[in-house]
Order: structure tokens, then sequence, then C-alpha cells
């Protein structure tokens, strides 16, 4: 299997340079991933099937800048099948006929199979694709190279299923990650440990700043981070939220009026 990466084209303070989307040619050939739609990804597209019919898309996770291309496939290659797995009062916001996928499922592509990997925590919906022969893990927004992932406490992320998931992928033992964005991962070993040590340090800092009197998110951003522009706020704001929401289901931290706190010794969960 050697798959083709095809950038979908959509630069942005969101998408850093943009996202990649996998093509696997073969018998079936699969596109992992849908990108935004722009006219240039999809002629890249055409141009790398070489005159093959597109089978399938694989969507990773029904966030804009990987799913909301299906539409514009559609219309360009109506014989085109696209397959998530579903994130109900979301995926119809992207007006194709999805076929639903979870976890454990194996798939055709190419001239392969793959399996579906449910790794919610960024997203409730997210699956990588795992092709066992080359053990190489198609990731979507799973792990970047160079910096962390977003987990968007506000939009369903989910930090403690994000932990479990790159577990999950750990004992896998991938070769390579193929992302979406960002360079190939040509050691996940070493990025997942890592990441995962990351965010260990990183709930220390928050207990140890909800145990000096900061009592909300913005509070927290305030004493952990330095400087950061508009944007980074925001996304680090929604970062310490989905630690204080972990805490919360450890029985670590509660939170009464919207005020964030330790629970005392022999409180209970």
């Amino acid at each position: 299997m050697i798959p083709v990466a095809l950038h979908a084209g959509n630069p942005g303070p969101l998408t850093g340079e943009g996202n990649w989307t996998w093509l696997i040619p073969g018998r079936v050939p699969t596109l992992i991933d849908a990108g935004v739609g722009l006219s240039n990804h999809l002629d890249a597209l055409e141009s790398a099937l070489g005159g093959a019919s597109l089978a399938q898309v694989l969507v990773t996770h029904g966030h804009s800048d990987h799913a909301s291309g299906a539409p514009a496939i559609a219309a360009r290659m109506p014989s085109t099948r696209f397959l998530k797995h579903l994130w109900p009062g979301r995926d119809q916001r992207w007006h194709v006929p999805w076929v639903p996928i979870a976890g454990d499922d194996r798939i055709e592509a190419g001239e392969t199979t793959v399996t579906a990997v449910h790794t919610a925590g960024h997203a409730p919906d997210h699956l990588c694709f795992w092709h066992a022969e080359s053990r190489t893990l198609f990731g979507g927004d799973l792990a970047i190279e160079g910096t962390t992932v977003w987990i968007p406490s506000g939009d369903e992320g989910d930090l403690h299923a994000y932990l479990m998931s790159l577990e999950r992928v750990l004992a896998l033992n991938p070769s390579r990650i193929l992302p979406a964005h960002g360079p190939v991962i040509e050691d996940p070993r070493a990025l997942l440990l890592g990441y995962i040590a990351h965010r260990q340090k990183r709930e220390r800092q928050v207990i140890e700043a909800l145990r000096s009197g900061d009592r909300n998110a913005d509070e927290i951003v305030d004493r952990i981070y330095s400087k950061l522009g508009d944007e980074l706020r925001t996304r680090a704001v929604e970062t310490v939220a989905a630690h204080l929401r972990k805490l919360e289901r450890d029985g670590v931290a509660r939170r009464d009026d919207e005020a964030w706190h330790i629970m005392t010794e022999g409180s209970g969960r």
C-alpha cells in the first residue's frame, strides 16, 4: 500500500498549513478525509486517480476541515460513497448520504483492507484507519508532529477519552502515522508517550492552580500559560476546561456555580 498525499489547500489559524487527505489507489480507490471542497484539491484528486473512479471517502470525523468537502466531491464524482462514524445532530450539515461505520469495522480500500479504530477525544466520532500489514495508521487529528492536539471542551471534546485513545493506538504499535495536519509521524510511540506525559504535567498544573485559589479556566490560563494571542488563548481555555472536566470525572475537583474547587480529603467522588 502506497498512499498518495493530497493537500486540501486550506491553510488558516485553525488548520495550520492546511489538511492532508490520503488516496489509497487500487481496486477500491479510497480517499481518507474529504477536505473542504476546493477545486484545486478535486483537480489533484482526479489527476492522482488517473482515470479511475473514486469508490469511497472515509471521513475521520465531522469537523469542517475533514468533512465539508464531501458535497463537492459528490457533485464531481457522483458514484462515490461517504463513510464515517455518525455524529447525531451534526452530520446532516454535509449533504451527502452517509454510510455509517464504527470502531473495529473492516473496510476494503485500494488493494487491501483497513480497520476503523474509534479514537474519541478530539471529537466523539473520531476514527483512525489501521493498515495492519504495513503498521500504518491514518491518524486524522489524533496526533500532529511538533504540537499537541486541541481538545475542544465546548464542542464535545473529552480529555479522558483522548488519553484512552492514545493508549489504544500505542497498543497497536504503529510504525508510522499519516496525519491530517503536519508531516508524517515516523516515531509514533515517542510522540504519543510525550503527549501523555504532557497531559499529566498540565493536569498537575491545573490542580496546583486550584489549590492556589484559581476558580475558573480563565484564571488558570493566566497562571500556567505565557502570553497568548486571542485565538491561542481561546484554545488554552478550552484545554483547561477539558482538564477540569476530567478532574471532576476522576473525583478530584468539583464545580459549584461555575467556580471550581479541589475535593477535600474524604469527601468522596
